[in-house]
């Protein structure tokens, strides 16, 4: 396995395998690895030839008030981690390569990126749409692998690459947890062993909203609020920033639970936001 910091020498490496007739699976990522990464490169490794995860802890994601500085960055043991899943090039690309003196260009995919995460975290969508625009562009992938944690992220990016035209298959695997329930996310980390006890509510007020919606009760409004209270009763360290009941496909806010329904949820914990969601079929 390469790793590689800049991109003529990303182009070079990546170009030399197409030549030999290889498709190239990519994964982008920022880094602080854990095993919902690590599936999605084994995910990336049936899916093509030849894979590339990207390393960039991408600045113009995060908004001012938000952890740019404190998080994780270990490119040694992420490097590590990517070996052991299979991955074929490690790039972990300069800021000041990607975002070089004068940069102007942002990339801004409009209604997804309003609702959900993108009430509470203005901008971060753009910075998410443009940093992948760059990274398929100097990359160039058959397939991309993204994580259906991030389902808001998801499907930004399934509507950027047909907008902009882009030759790559977006594929979503599926979110990975710890034994308790809880969503892998690398903001896990800073939670405290009290906020850590707590945190599972997210995915037990998921279930529920699904045992809702099987026994037949399918009002919005109704499992939003069974949802909170149990946020609330199971997790009172945590503030709910937002539970959402939206279209799978459009992530337009919705009434009535029906087939292909995302439920949604952020929860603010003193040291750390996390989120989680569940499709309804």
């Amino acid at each position: 396995m390469r790793i590689v910091k800049s991109i003529p020498q990303l182009r070079k490496l990546v170009a030399a395998q197409r030549t030999k007739g290889r498709s190239i699976g990519f994964v982008p990522t920022m880094g602080a690895l854990h095993e919902g990464h690590l599936s999605l490169i084994r995910l990336a490794q049936r899916k093509s030839k030849y894979v590339v995860v990207s390393i960039f802890v991408n600045p113009a994601q995060f908004g001012p008030k938000e952890d740019l500085a404190k998080y994780p960055r270990d490119l040694k043991r992420d490097a590590a981690l990517c070996r052991s899943a299979g991955a074929d090039l490690v790039f972990a690309p300069r800021a000041r390569d990607v975002y070089p003196d004068n940069y102007h260009t942002y990339v801004t995919v409009g209604q997804l990126s309003e609702g959900l995460c993108g009430a509470s975290r203005p901008g971060h969508f753009k910075g998410v749409a443009t940093v992948v625009a760059k990274l398929f562009n100097m990359v160039q992938p058959d397939v991309a692998v993204f994580g259906q944690k991030d389902a808001q992220q998801a499907a930004v990016i399934r509507q950027l690459a047909r907008d902009l035209d882009f030759p790559v298959r977006i594929v979503v695997g599926p979110i990975v947890r710890e034994r308790d329930g809880l969503a892998m996310s690398s903001r896990n980390a800073y939670l405290t062993p009290a906020e850590r006890a707590q945190a599972p509510a997210l995915h037990h007020a998921l279930n529920l909203a699904k045992w809702l919606v099987r026994s037949g009760r399918r009002e919005s409004g109704m499992v939003k609020r069974e949802m909170m209270r149990m946020i609330a009763r199971e997790a009172p360290l945590g503030e709910v920033d937002y539970v959402g009941i939206v279209n799978n496909r459009t992530l337009e806010p919705i009434t009535k639970v029906t087939s292909d329904t995302l439920v949604a949820l952020a929860v603010k914990f003193p040291s750390a936001r996390l989120i989680d969601n569940v499709v309804i079929r």
